[in-house]
């Protein structure tokens, strides 16, 4: 006696099971809804602060990028020879203290030129001279913004000792555009970089270097983020504002506890600390003592996301009364016809013959489904038997290549029993030629593969090139740099070959001993980089070679050997890998090949 439990579902008709299932799909919607409408104020907050949180660490790294620039400058002008032998004390001539005066300007100067793209710097020198040596020079800036300036004790600025105290250390500071204080002038605050200049030689303090118009700089960085109602603040350790984008903004800023003061000198990278009205993200610099302060407030958040809310709700209240109607519309004008179909897939096999389509009374999806099904087997026989016809015909043609590779085999022979020939009668350089001709047939067989090791294709290119100089007597150096853990790494046959082929050519061909060509692989996460670079000459148009790599339908006139290399490794590899023009830093062009860091599977 079956006692077992019986579905309560089966009690009920099929169009009642079917509003039933929507009805358990779509209620949960409602449930989920309400549940994320509780749960998204207080998952908001998070998610919003982790996104800027990125966006904050993105900025700092381009304000922090500009001032690491600006201390690499100062540098720079700190060890330059005529910064160095500037000593006011020295017995020197007026008319050398003049021209020393006139290159110390020139020098600034070229640093302080103004450039379109980026916010301009001004690079100032202010001298200690207490016996007026320098009495011509001005000792305080007026209308110029750049150049050396020489003072005495009476006219010293007030942070010239503090930036002496620093030891050479640079820092940045606002300061009232350089001028002295007992001038009684009020001139523009401004945000300035300062280092000490030390005498390398002889120890003690040259000058003080300031570069101002740093807040301009920073400002630019700030103006590429976009917070909605938000406000950015450049701080210095004591929540002094450097820079803001807030118009007017006072000189300090009050952050809460959290957030942490001057006092948390441990404090290093990003932090987001959350209120109730504000979320602030804080990026900490220790080493230059400068914080980056995102100020977002919660109001305008919390605004978007209740419409956002509301346009969910009406989302969910439309999607269920539409459902709920289709799915009657479509119970009744689809089960019908689709049981049908059904029962005729369920009997179909592949080959069979396929029974007359069956007619319909309408012209609608259903019954363009059902011919397109009853087509569809008909094209698969099809299919079946034009892939029989074609294993047949791809055996065919295994057997013809196999036909076709014993003459290239035979020409290979032929050049081993010619270069031992060669040997044997003297004739060294046309053995070596021969010898060098015959390994690049044998590797460019390979056995019939597309892939092979890169040690195999090393020594395609290293018998290339060995030809190549038998045959012109060129001068030029080639260097090899390949580790020998990369050699079994996989590429493409006949690769670096005609990459070396126009380095010679269009690279060192003409120079003679004094044409080089470096040939150097490295693995960098998990990718192998082939790097092909020469020292020539000729100017070399990248844009053009960019464009023939990548365009859909490039210029002809350019040429398509590296093309086809190009998409040859994109096409075993993936659109990641490929080549890579640029110019070389020590003069000439540089090819890169970049490949996975696959290894050729061992032979069965």
């Amino acid at each position: 006696m079956n006692s077992g439990f019986k579905n309560p579902l089966t009690q009920i008709g099929l169009k009642q099971q079917l509003i039933l299932v929507f009805l358990v799909l779509v209620v949960p919607l409602f449930i989920l809804n309400s549940y994320g409408n509780y749960r998204a104020d207080q998952i908001l907050k998070r998610n919003v602060s982790d996104a800027y949180m990125e966006l904050n660490k993105q900025n700092f790294k381009l304000i922090s990028r500009d001032i690491e620039s600006i201390n690499k400058v100062t540098s720079t002008v700190f060890q330059h020879p005529l910064v160095q032998q500037l000593n006011p004390a020295e017995d020197e001539s007026m008319l050398e203290r003049v021209k020393n005066y006139e290159r110390l300007e020139n020098l600034l100067n070229s640093y302080s030129a103004e450039s379109n793209q980026q916010a301009p710097l001004y690079y100032s020198l202010f001298v200690y001279d207490p016996t007026n040596s320098y009495s011509f020079a001005p000792y305080y800036p007026e209308s110029r913004k750049a150049g050396g300036y020489f003072f005495n004790e009476r006219e010293k600025p007030e942070w010239f000792d503090e930036a002496v105290a620093k030891k050479g250390n640079g820092y940045l500071r606002l300061i009232e555009h350089l001028s002295p204080p007992n001038r009684g002038q009020k001139n523009q605050r401004t945000l300035a970089y300062i280092r000490a200049i030390n005498n390398i030689a002889k120890g003690g303090t040259i000058g003080v270097l300031v570069v101002t118009n740093v807040d301009a700089r920073i400002g630019e960085s700030l103006q590429t983020v976009s917070i909605p109602e938000g406000e950015l603040y450049f701080t210095d350790w004591d929540n002094r504002v450097l820079t803001s984008t807030v118009p007017g903004a006072g000189r300090g800023l009050e952050l809460p506890r959290e957030a942490g003061t001057a006092a948390g000198d441990s404090m290093i990278g990003a932090k987001d600390v959350i209120t109730d009205d504000f979320i602030y993200v804080i990026n900490y610099n220790a080493m230059f003592k400068h914080k980056l302060i995102y100020k977002i407030p919660l109001k305008a958040l919390l605004q978007q996301q209740n419409e956002i809310k509301r346009i969910i709700l009406l989302i969910s209240v439309v999607y269920f009364a539409v459902g709920l109607i289709m799915i009657l519309y479509f119970w009744r004008a689809l089960m019908t016809p689709l049981q049908k179909l059904v029962y005729f897939v369920r009997r179909y096999e592949p080959g069979k013959v396929v029974p007359q389509t069956p007619k319909w009374r309408r012209n609608d999806e259903i019954s363009v489904l059902v011919s397109s099904i009853y087509e569809m087997a008909r094209r698969l026989n099809g299919l079946v038997h034009y892939k029989y016809q074609m294993d047949i015909k791809q055996k065919e043609a295994q057997l013809q290549i196999l036909y076709q590779q014993i003459n290239p085999h035979l020409l290979y022979n032929t050049l081993e029993s010619i270069y031992w020939k060669s040997t044997l009668e003297g004739n060294t350089a046309s053995a070596e030629m021969i010898k060098e001709l015959s390994k690049l047939m044998k590797i460019s067989l390979s056995r019939g593969r597309e892939l092979i090791t890169l040690g195999e294709e090393l020594e395609h290119a290293t018998a290339y090139i060995k030809l190549q100089e038998h045959r012109y007597e060129y001068g030029f150096k080639v260097t090899w740099d390949v580790p020998a853990a990369l050699y079994a790494c996989i590429i493409p046959k006949i690769t670096l070959q005609p990459l070396i082929e126009n380095a010679i050519i269009h690279g060192v061909k003409n120079m003679g001993e004094d044409g080089e060509i470096l040939i150097r692989a490295r693995e960098r996460a998990g990718r192998v980089e082939i790097a092909i670079g020469d020292n020539g000459y000729k100017t070399v148009d990248f844009t053009a070679i960019d464009k023939l790599l990548n365009d859909e339908s490039p210029s002809p006139s350019v040429g398509y050997g590296i093309r086809n290399i190009h998409q040859r490794l994109r096409l075993h590899f993936g659109p990641e890998f490929g080549l890579r023009y640029e110019a070389r830093a020590e003069g000439g062009t540089l090819v890169t090949v970049t490949l996975p860091g696959q290894t050729e599977p061992a032979e069965k």
